[in-house]
């Protein structure tokens, strides 16, 4: 098994970035991940990354959905990543 990371990121409609926030942190997965966390970004934008145990990076895993067509400026963009271990600093 390893870390898998799914990372969700959108851009809001002009003016609807605490609207998309509000509608990306109410979504909910089909199981939980091992953790969630939520983030925003200049431009109204939403990031939602989820970390799973999964057998590997191309395991299907629940994903967030696309948010309606008007409240974006573009498609969602998605990536996966798998865990390369944890760093010391």
């Amino acid at each position: 098994m390893t870390v898998v990371a799914l990372m969700w990121e959108a851009r809001a409609a002009a003016g609807r970035g605490a609207e998309l926030l509000e509608w990306a942190r109410a979504q909910v997965l089909d199981r939980r991940p091992l953790r969630r966390e939520t983030f925003r970004a200049a431009e109204d934008r939403v990031l939602v990354v989820t970390w799973w145990e999964a057998p590997d990076v191309h395991a299907e895993l629940p994903e967030l959905p696309e948010p309606a067509a008007d409240a974006v400026t573009r498609p969602v963009h998605r990536w996966r990543f798998e865990s390369a271990g944890l760093d010391t600093v």
